[in-house]
């Protein structure tokens, strides 16, 4: 199915962007190469193995094994470059962009699978944010999804807007950019502004 497609191709972008912000939040934290390796790998499979095991789908990595090469990769360019500085605006962009990929492949393969909308848009929210949650509680840093910026606001922006782009008659590929546009627009702009949802005082 060309949806299937192109769900493979989001998971393998998202996989490789996650892991490799996974594994420069466990540098920073000045963890061995297991722990760099640990720490990117359930950054970048926790969402999509998660948004899977609901929908009765085998997690893609147990049959695409390129998905693990990836990982693999994030991790070695840590490693030669010696990415252990603080996560600056390129990590963060790169986060926004797999937070906008996994997203969107969420609530696709969800609609794929004939749920409703408005699971469909929780299983995108999920996929998208569950990954960077479970990095960072590993790393012992306070989790961005609990505390700092619209994380997972961007996500429910962009799986909403993927959904309402399909409803109205909008192909795959054009609901995509739109719904991946919203993400990663409204979260750059929440860091940059320094927006916050808000806090009981």
């Amino acid at each position: 199915m060309p949806e299937f497609d192109l769900i493979l191709v989001l998971d393998h972008l998202s996989t490789f962007a996650f892991a490799l912000v996974g594994a420069r939040v466990a540098a920073m934290r000045n963890m061995d190469y297991g722990g760099l390796l640990v720490v990117a790998a359930a950054a970048a499979l926790s969402g999509g193995t998660f948004r899977n095991l609901i929908l009765d789908v085998t997690p893609v990595w147990l049959v695409q094994p390129t998905l693990l090469l990836a990982i693999v990769l994030a991790v070695l360019l840590t490693i030669v470059f010696r990415w252990t500085k603080p996560v600056g605006t390129f990590v963060q962009t790169l986060d926004s962009a797999g937070l906008a990929i996994a997203t969107i492949a969420g609530v696709a393969l969800a609609l794929d699978y004939e749920v409703g909308v408005i699971p469909a848009i929780v299983l995108g929210v999920i996929s998208g944010v569950l990954g960077g949650l479970i990095r960072d509680v590993l790393s012992q840093v306070e989790p961005t999804l609990l505390h700092r910026e619209t994380n997972g606001t961007s996500a429910f922006f962009g799986a909403a807007g993927y959904v309402l782009a399909i409803e109205v008659g909008a192909n795959a590929a054009l609901a995509s950019v739109f719904a991946g546009l919203l993400v990663f627009g409204f979260r750059s702009v929440s860091i940059r502004l320094n927006w916050h949802l808000p806090k009981l005082s």
